[in-house]
């Protein structure tokens, strides 16, 4: 490729909203080694008195999570939640059939609620409208959140927790459009079904959010009618629709892969004319926002040739081992999510440990992050604020499937106390291009104050157990140069930058 400058614009008062917290979130299911040899290993060298392995939580917090969905994923539509309360020795095992393996119910909803506070994160509790319906919908919000003097709310206080968990955010089911899931509905059956568990949940507590099943991916015979049916019904009682998307290398093409992004936000613009036009339909004043509850790349473990027998406890299932041009797609998703803040409000990783996840663990070993961490480690920490929008002028480049997708991406984010982050990726494998980026609006004396660059001479390289920093994002000086409102850098072959402006 010629070396062709890209060209980028950014005025101050041209903004496409403030990030929400719950943008940089993740996701916890009972499939594999999550939440068992993940977030809960008794007798681990690091846990706590409470069986929490100490070192995941120290990662999750450096990770800068927000907010984790739980417990599923296609596991909740066959769970039920009252297996995992109460005394842990008179818990039931279950036969879970979504992962055909054995759930021992050790850990549950009050286990996940105290790993969360001491975590620091939301809790996003998604229900089974799978094999369950209304009746468990409102009782598992009368257990959580009502304060006392019900069969439930004094069951949870006998259960040691006299506090309302006040879980104030939770999923009417998941995916449910698939024909995988337990209890797979239709767009009308299933519409019915979220709308009466919604009022009860409501009626039981009206200050809490509910995100409706979209559309389980964009690839999906029935999108977008899927979600104007579902909006059609249940528009008066939720707050937000889900989106779930997963990309893949499968073909090993790079390129192509690097450019399944444009997927991401073309689904994201899809969903937001749908939900419009129902509004529309409606004469609501009413907007429908974005959860986008599941997203990352997967496709390792598809491929792979070893069988898990079935019925075991937590085996190792989808245990994806990230490369760094899987850092580079999640980075750009991770661009994406920014680039529509003003809809998407919700957005989880999916997973967090262990399963396609950018932590691992050994059981009674180690943790340690995969290169999928750092992207996204780094956009929750300076990507908070108000999004510009940005005005790209980039060369571009063909592949089998997709035509003129630009090299350059970016998005940037100007933080409460003045600062500006530029996330920008340079998706040529082999040439640098230079980057001039107007600034208007912003005051004459900025400075470079940090530059993050991510990069790897191996699109394959990876991080793992007994090589943890193989690839590692690396603080640069005197790589960017400002003249007046212009800032001037050439971004490295095959990167992801972080670039923050401040006021000297």
């Amino acid at each position: 490729m010629a070396d062709i400058q890209a060209k980028l614009y950014l005025d101050r008062e041209f903004t496409l909203g403030n990030t929400s917290p719950r943008l940089f979130g993740s996701f916890v299911e009972h499939l594999g080694r999550c939440v068992y040899g993940g977030l809960y290993e008794p007798g681990h060298s690091s846990s706590d008195e409470l069986g929490f392995r100490k070192d995941v939580i120290e990662l999750v917090r450096e990770l800068g999570v927000t907010i984790v969905r739980y417990p599923g994923g296609n596991f909740v539509s066959g769970y039920n939640w009252e297996d995992g309360i109460g005394p842990v020795e008179k818990r039931p095992r279950r036969l879970e059939l979504a992962w055909r393996s054995v759930e021992t119910n050790h850990f549950g909803l009050n286990e996940f609620i105290q790993w969360s506070r001491r975590t620091g994160i939301e809790p996003l509790i998604t229900i089974n409208l799978g094999t369950r319906g209304i009746d468990a919908a409102r009782s598992i919000v009368e257990y959580s959140n009502h304060p006392s003097g019900t069969y439930l709310s004094d069951l949870r206080i006998a259960h040691g927790y006299k506090e309302p968990h006040n879980i104030k955010l939770w999923c009417l089911g998941n995916e449910m459009d698939g024909p995988w899931q337990i209890g797979h509905k239709s767009a009308e059956d299933y519409g019915k079904l979220a709308v009466e568990a919604a009022k009860v949940m409501k009626w039981v507590d009206p200050s809490i959010e509910l995100v409706v099943c979209g559309s389980s991916n964009p690839y999906m015979p029935t999108f977008p009618q899927w979600e104007s049916t579902v909006l059609d019904i249940t528009y008066d009682y939720v707050d937000y629709i889900s989106l779930h998307i997963y990309l893949g290398n499968r073909e090993d093409d790079t390129m192509n892969f690097l450019a399944r992004v444009r997927d991401m936000d073309t689904y994201i613009g899809t969903v937001i004319a749908t939900c419009d036009y129902v509004k529309a339909k409606k004469k609501s004043r009413k907007t429908i926002y974005l959860s986008f509850d599941e997203w990352n790349v997967w496709f390792h473990s598809r491929d792979k040739d070893k069988v898990i027998e079935p019925w075991a406890i937590a085996p190792p299932l989808l245990e994806d081992v990230y490369n760094f041009e899987d850092a580079m797609v999640v980075g750009d998703m991770l661009i994406t999510l920014l680039n529509h803040s003003d809809r998407v409000k919700i957005a989880c990783l999916a997973q967090l440990v262990n399963v396609i996840a950018p932590i691992m663990t050994e059981n009674n070993g180690p943790a340690w992050r995969q290169t999928i961490y750092y992207p996204f480690m780094y956009t929750a920490r300076y990507g908070k604020g108000n999004v510009l929008k940005p005005v790209i002028k980039s060369p571009t480049f063909n592949t089998k499937e997709f035509s003129d997708v630009p090299f350059v991406d970016a998005s940037a984010v100007l933080s409460e106390n003045g600062e500006l982050a530029l996330f920008l990726i340079n998706k040529s494998m082999d040439s640098s291009i230079p980057l001039e980026c107007t600034l208007y609006g912003f005051n004459k004396d900025l400075y470079v104050k940090k530059h993050i660059l991510y990069s790897s001479s191996d699109p394959k390289a990876e991080n793992t157990r007994d090589n943890a920093f193989n690839v590692l994002p690396k603080e640069i000086k005197d790589s960017c140069s400002i003249t007046g409102n212009t800032l001037n850098v050439r971004l490295e072959p095959f990167s992801w930058n972080l670039i923050i402006l401040s006021s000297r």
